[in-house]
């Protein structure tokens, strides 16, 4: 079964039932160890970007943001049986032309890893994809706050709504968890692995 590694902030692992091993946004938090098949990086802020981080398979593939966001047009990826497209993410702080998410296909899983984003026009679209799981920040500073992802939630209609980038240089915080309204969240703090 295919595993779910949050290692705080950003940044998480998942391990597919096939054992490919994806990263997404490395920097905090510990679990690099498992050498990567593939390695997304939404966008280039320092608590996202840090590929050096990650144990390498010798074909490992590394998706920069720059790299998924190709003249205007949002590419998809096929490698080793798993689909990366990627889609629009952007906000006050964050430039719509040098940030992307990633729909994530996997073992007949879809996950939705937002990046750093407030509501974009495109998550209309997603309840038609039907995500298993949405990975949203909820910091209010960088990104939305938790009642706009809560909205964002709704609007996505993930089966699991997993709260990310909860507050600026915290791994986790439970008090802004807690706040997190969506009535499909699952909670998981960093350093804790679930099964997907």
């Amino acid at each position: 079964m295919a595993r779910l590694l949050f290692q705080g902030h950003g940044s998480f692992r998942i391990v597919t039932d096939g054992d490919v091993v994806i990263y997404v946004d490395p920097f905090a938090g510990n679990g690099y160890d498992l050498p990567a098949d593939i390695i997304l990086v939404t966008h280039q802020h320092g608590d996202h970007n840090r590929v050096d981080l990650v144990a390498k398979k010798k074909e490992c593939v590394v998706i920069q943001n720059f790299d998924a966001l190709k003249d205007g047009e949002y590419q998809t990826f096929n490698f080793k049986g798993v689909e990366i497209k990627a889609v629009p993410a952007y906000n006050k702080n964050h430039n719509e032309s040098e940030c992307v998410g990633y729909i994530i296909a996997f073992d007949g899983l879809k996950l939705y890893a937002a990046g750093d984003t407030s509501k974009t026009a495109a998550m209309a679209g997603f309840p038609e994809l039907a995500l298993d799981y949405a990975l949203l920040p909820i910091d209010g500073v960088y990104n939305m706050g938790p009642e706009e992802a809560a909205e964002c939630a709704r609007i996505i209609k993930a089966r699991r709504t997993i709260p990310i980038h909860m507050k600026p240089r915290a791994l986790f915080d439970a008090t802004m968890a807690d706040t997190f309204s969506a009535e499909n969240k699952l909670v998981v703090s960093a350093g804790s692995e679930i099964e997907l």
